[in-house]
């Protein structure tokens, strides 16, 4: 089938960014390696201001999304459907990377640390978390006031009363002053996106600006994994095995080419790559499943803000191989029996994960505390958390994405083959 001239401009236009991206992190990259304090600065300043940015917008943009369709959607079965399909893959592909990162440890076994590198790990582990429990921060998930979450960006409290609002607004009688609220939300959802087109219209600076940054970091020898090396190649393989691999076999199996989905979404991936964080990504990966995987935008407006929140296969991998590291570490033995928990353990976990800095470090920190084992081991991943987390944050969204792909793909065919049957 021959494409039309606008299927033949917008192709022309995805592949005119595509490159212009690539320049953008090419470059970025040489001017890091000069090594000029000046650059290492602006560098620093610019890549702080788009982090900003995109953290400002990505709490609205999940509130709003969440609110916004189930208050239009939430009587309907299409959004139970959708919330069923968000939640079947998410859990589905967070127990393969858990899976995955144990059988990458048993098989690449980790040797243990020396005590003398325990003992420098001992101060940096215990600053690293605060004295805060696991227990305050799952109690933080309901939040005592409706501003408190917003504040402290708490993005597991703002999709509870995202989720409250929305159903509320569901499930209220049909009259002028629910359309009125409705209307309002809606339009400030529209102002919203034509804010995010405009911030993605600018981010070959801010690409630039992180490219930059972490190829001065890489230089200085910021870097280093030399003692735990075999720890961090589990870490990596996994969160690799897991992207080009588990991920890609899920999406075959739904009938949708892997190189097609990750061609589309790839401005999502490589921005959660340099800023760490799925939440700030949230707008990027919404503006690329409606604008350029053509995903259906309730499906793309409801999967993706639950997906940021619970679907975290990078953080399951990282829990479960960093569980076995440290109880290692500490004399545990690891029968198959005790391997099987914690990968249960870990899934469970990355779900709950409260979003917070350094959410799956401190998940880890707290588990390992509660059994025993030796935390002191923490203080020495500390070093190389930093890139471990850049991948695993970039897995994350490449699983949102993928879900999202498959969620709107079986939504499509459900609907057609509603349409057939009406047609008989």
């Amino acid at each position: 089938m021959e494409k039309t001239e606008e299927q033949k401009k917008t192709i022309r236009n995805e592949w005119g960014q595509f490159w212009i991206w690539i320049g953008a992190l090419a470059a970025g990259a040489g001017l890091g390696l000069i090594g000029s304090g000046s650059i290492d600065k602006t560098a620093s300043f610019i890549a702080t201001i788009y982090t900003r940015l995109f953290q400002l917008l990505a709490v609205p943009t999940i509130t709003l999304a969440v609110i916004n369709t189930l208050a239009w959607f939430g009587r309907k079965k299409g959004t139970g459907k959708i919330f069923g399909h968000t939640i079947t893959y998410t859990l589905l592909t967070t127990l393969m990377a858990s899976c995955l990162a144990a059988l990458l440890y048993f098989t690449i076994a980790p040797g243990s640390l020396s005590a003398e590198v325990i003992d420098k790990g001992r101060e940096a582990a215990a600053e690293s978390v605060n004295g805060i429990s696991y227990r305050d921060q799952v109690l933080s998930i309901v939040p005592d006031n409706i501003v408190r979450p917003f504040l402290d960006s708490n993005v597991l409290a703002i999709l509870l009363l995202a989720l409250a609002l929305g159903l509320g607004l569901a499930y209220l009688p049909e009259n002028e002053p629910k359309k009125a609220v409705l209307n309002l939300f809606q339009g400030l959802q529209d102002l919203l996106f034509l804010l995010i087109k405009a911030l993605v219209w600018t981010l070959p600076l801010g690409i630039a600006a992180f490219s930059a940054q972490l190829a001065a970091q890489i230089s200085s020898g910021g870097i280093v994994a030399s003692s735990i090396g075999k720890y961090v190649l589990v870490i990596l393989a996994g969160n690799f095995g897991q992207a080009l691999i588990i991920l890609p076999l899920f999406l075959l199996a739904r009938g949708l080419n892997p190189l097609r989905v990750i061609a589309k979404m790839y401005p999502a991936v490589l921005m959660a790559l340099f800023t760490k964080s799925s939440a700030a990504t949230l707008p990027v990966t919404m503006d690329c499943a409606e604008t350029r995987l053509k995903a259906d935008s309730k499906v793309a407006r409801f999967v993706l803000p639950i997906c940021t929140t619970i679907n975290m296969n990078g953080c399951a991998a990282f829990i479960l191989a960093t569980s076995l590291f440290v109880m290692q570490n500490g004399g545990f033995a690891l029968p198959l029996s005790t391997v099987l928990v914690w990968i249960i353990i870990s899934v469970v976990a990355a779900v709950g994960n409260a979003g917070v800095p350094m959410g799956c470090f401190f998940l880890t920190f707290s588990l390992m505390s509660g059994i025993g084992a030796p935390v002191a081991v923490m203080g020495a991943i500390l070093p190389v958390y930093t890139i471990l987390d850049m991948f695993e944050t970039a897995e994350n969204v490449w699983s949102d994405s993928c879900v999202c792909a498959m969620t709107d793909k079986d939504l499509r065919k459900s609907l057609e083959a509603g349409l057939r049957l009406r047609a008989r």
